[in-house]
């Protein structure tokens, strides 16, 4: 019997600067790439949304799904989605947030990046330490500033430290106020509110909000003009988790960092900030090592090691950047209440379905 179409997973014909492909003529084994659909419309506990995939800068394959939603904290209900609707990024925004910096870097807003953060924050002064003094840009980039933080505790539990940082009237200045746990540079610990001193950082040296930076250097460049940001109750852009991308959108930021940071033989971000950010920097949780919010892994395919780069999310958000295949991977999910199965749907497409497909095996 022949597969039904919609199972096919071919993308549609949008006027968004993909070009689009077939797995067949990008190298896929077809037949196991197309296996996606059904297993995921089969796994409804996995509550996934949307699988793009490109290789060698060409769209190949798209597949959406329906299901639970929130945005950010509101619930939407049960979702068709389509290539047409944005979808929260979460923490991918993270590492969109890292090739801000690299921008800033490059415009010479940014001289060095151990340079003493406090140094960016003369109006908390107060808060200085000889402990503090210590930390640098660079710790901010790679989650090892040494501040006590904790976002291991569940979101509704008020002494989450990115809820409490939040809710505060000045969220940079509470981050800043936190006391040292342990030296900076040594030990790398999860950090949403370093991410936020980043993009408190960006608009100081640059005189703009990250948003309206991302919008003129890195999203209009790459044709991308429908994004949405998630605010903290003063109006700054939450560049920790506050991103809502469609998902085609998103496979443009990992074919970006594919291509050392060029698009269309423009260079966006400096292939030199791109190398620095997706290499291995600490030590990160478990296996992983962490780059400039960046993760870095690798699965083992048939006896075969793949490394790869990935943008990270709660609730199963996963960007993957595959420098040796050529491919850059989206995958987004609504597991925003459900930790333990969050990993599972990322890594089920990548290890069972993707990465055989790319490597015939």
């Amino acid at each position: 019997m022949a597969e039904p179409l919609a199972d096919l997973g071919l993308p549609d014909a949008l006027a968004d600067g993909w070009t689009l492909s077939t797995p067949e003529e990008q190298s896929f084994n077809a037949d196991i790439l197309r296996g996606i659909g059904p297993h995921f419309e089969a796994w409804t506990e996995a509550n996934a949304h949307a699988v793009v995939i490109a290789r060698h800068g060409k769209l190949v394959y798209e597949r959406y799904f329906t299901g639970d939603d929130k945005a950010w904290a509101t619930p939407l209900g049960r979702v068709a989605y389509h290539a047409g609707l944005r979808h929260d990024l979460r923490s991918i925004t993270k590492s969109i947030a890292s090739l801000l910096i690299g921008i800033a870097v490059e415009n010479g807003w940014i001289k060095d990046l151990d340079t003493p953060v406090f140094s960016f924050f003369p109006d908390h002064d107060d808060l200085r330490t000889p402990e503090k003094d210590r930390i640098t840009l660079r710790h901010l980039l790679t989650m090892s500033a040494g501040l006590a933080w904790s976002e291991d505790l569940p979101y509704s539990n008020p002494a989450n430290s990115e809820r409490c940082m939040m809710a505060a009237a000045d969220p940079h200045r509470y981050v800043l106020e936190q006391p040292v746990a342990r030296p900076a540079g040594f030990v790398y610990t999860y950090n949403g509110g370093l991410t936020a001193l980043l993009g408190a950082i960006l608009h100081r040296v640059s005189g703009r909000q990250p948003d309206q930076l991302a919008k003129e250097y890195l999203f209009s460049p790459l044709g991308i003009d429908d994004v949405e940001w998630v605010r903290y109750p003063n109006g700054t852009p939450n560049v920790t988790s506050g991103l809502r991308m469609r998902p085609r959108d998103v496979a443009k930021i990992g074919q970006l960092v594919l291509n050392k940071g060029i698009s269309s033989n423009t260079k966006i971000v400096s292939p030199t900030w791109t190398d620095q950010a997706t290499s291995p920097q600490i030590q990160g949780e478990g296996l992983y090592f962490y780059g400039f919010q960046w993760w870095l892994g690798r699965s083992l395919i048939n006896r075969q090691e793949v490394t790869w780069t990935a943008a990270v999310g709660w609730g199963g958000q996963r960007l993957y950047v595959i420098p040796s295949l050529g491919m850059t991977v989206v995958v987004l999910a609504g597991l925003y209440d459900n930790p333990m199965l969050q990993p599972a749907v990322g890594d089920t497409i990548l290890r069972r379905f993707v990465l055989p497909a790319a490597m015939n095996v």
